[in-house]
């Protein structure tokens, strides 16, 4: 086997260990605090395998023996053993734990050859490629698939709170962070584009090591600015399946810790679990996957009739619209303002434009496949727009590019790309009804047939009075229909 030899103890390595943290000291009752000449321990590497070692508390005294190998694993128990694959000079420390306190002792240790076959482990291989991948392995967040990123309470076993959806993050930093795993020299690269992410919590954790320059994404929280060193280590504890990175790395969202819990790694797949030391009593879950698999799905092309009547008033039962930051009152199976021959419907829509909001919408997206809009390119509905509205009233704008500044008695319907989370609107393609009759139902067709080779729409969005003003409003419509 090829040697390599690697001489600072930066290359650092947690392998097999039996250990766990000591307890508190009033637990034991060990008799009393040993002098420091009492405290002892030998070294003996095997005699066939000289890079594993076992440690022997050999102390005058009564005690619990803590162990750090110097190569970031630990253990514990006055008989234990360390494993080094590589060579290097280590500092090994034995702490006597004692019910009147607690002795430490340290010893240098030098390794003069490394051990390869000590890697020889399925993690590893899962992590890094092997030993005879010198390139490493590049793992990835998996954008594209739900459940990428997460968070929950500390003792839940799944991001229960709140889980990504595809492509939910798009719009921050957090896609940029690429990490590379290297098995020989337990090295770790990482790279992204000056920032990483963060919410609330973990601003000021970043803020705290020196990193305080901040934007806020449209995808939300913080993206800081980070830039990351040219090389780190990694620590992979085999036995309670946890990996550690050096030097305070994290993976590229900071929750204020290093070290995280292996869920799951093998080929396809790297799942982890951090406890947030930003914010005590949370957890957050990351699924990561090998760079050359993070490839945008193909999403087919179809043509879905779609239509609703809005009869039934549980939510639940629509077509499969949404709400976004609309007002409490909109609901379906709501009573028809008025039932006359154009629309004799007993139940229709009441569309509420929330007071405040600059963005209210209903909107549709479809799961799977993209808008054939070659042939099916005709949104029809019937709409209802009340006089008692207040139409003249000039309100608040979300920004100076705003020029509409009153509740208008108009909708618009907008076909979009979801892929680009809260940029969908910058390829949008938008129609407007604009001063609209009042108090009478209007049935109106948008024709999309102009952008009938768009192939990226997959959300339809429609709204009414306008948007980009802060007034509300009540609106009413019906059969709807997205057809040929």
């Amino acid at each position: 086997m090829k040697k390599y030899k690697w001489t600072s103890a930066v290359w650092a390595l947690s392998l097999l260990f039996f250990a766990c943290e000591p307890q508190e000291l009033d637990d034991y009752d060990l008799g009393t605090k040993p002098m420091e000449t009492e405290v002892t321990f030998t070294t003996t590497p095997q005699a066939d395998r000289p890079n594993v070692v076992t440690f022997n508390n050999t102390s005058n005294a009564t005690g619990v023996a803590v162990w750090d190998f110097g190569n970031g694993s630990k253990g514990k128990g006055d008989q234990v053993t360390g494993e080094y694959p590589f060579a290097g000079n280590y500092t090994v420390t034995m702490v006597l734990y004692t019910k009147a306190g607690a002795i430490d002792k340290t010893f240098s240790l030098t390794i003069e050859n490394d051990d390869l076959s000590l890697l020889e482990h399925p993690l590893y291989a899962a992590l890094t490629g092997g030993a005879e991948n010198a390139d490493g392995k590049t793992w990835v967040f998996d954008q594209y698939n739900s459940g990428h990123f997460g968070v929950g309470a500390a003792d839940m076993t799944s991001p229960q709170w709140w889980a990504a959806g595809p492509n939910d993050k798009l719009e921050c930093s957090l896609y940029t962070q690429e990490f590379t795993f290297k098995q020989v020299g337990v090295q770790m690269n990482w790279v992204n584009n000056g920032f990483v992410y963060t919410n609330g919590g973990g601003l000021a954790g970043l803020a705290a090591l020196g990193y305080s320059q901040s934007v806020e994404p449209p995808a939300g929280d913080f993206d800081v600015a980070y830039v990351p060193l040219d090389a780190y280590t990694f620590s992979l504890n085999t036995t309670d399946s946890t990996l550690t990175l050096s030097d305070n790395a994290f993976m590229g969202h900071f929750a204020g810790s290093s070290t995280y819990e292996i869920l799951s790694l093998n080929e396809t797949e790297m799942y982890l679990k951090v406890l947030s030391a930003s914010e005590p009593g949370n957890a957050w879950w990351y699924r990561f996957i090998p760079k050359e698999l993070n490839v945008k799905p193909e999403v087919p092309l179809k043509v879905v009739p779609l239509s609703e009547d809005f009869e039934k008033a549980d939510v639940e039962d629509m077509l499969g619209f949404a709400f976004d930051a609309m007002g409490d009152l909109s609901i379906p199976g709501y009573q028809n303002p008025a039932p006359v021959p154009l629309n004799e419907s007993p139940k229709v829509f009441l569309y509420q434009k929330k007071a405040g909001e600059f963005y209210s919408n209903i909107f549709y997206a479809a799961e799977g496949y993209k808008f054939d809009l070659s042939s099916q390119n005709q949104i029809t509905m019937k709409v209802f727009i009340p006089s008692y509205n207040d139409y003249t009233t000039e309100y608040s704008v979300a920004g100076t590019h705003v020029t509409n500044t009153k509740l208008q008695p108009a909708v618009a319907v907008k076909l979009q790309n979801s892929d680009l989370g809260g940029n969908a609107w910058s390829t949008q393609t938008e129609i407007v009804m604009a001063d609209l009759e009042k108090d009478k139902w209007l049935e109106l067709t948008f024709d999309f047939s102009h952008v009938a080779d768009r192939e990226d729409y997959d959300k339809i969005v429609i709204q009414f009075g306008m948007e980009g003003h802060s007034g509300g409003g009540v609106f009413f419509f019906d059969d709807f229909s997205f057809s040929e």
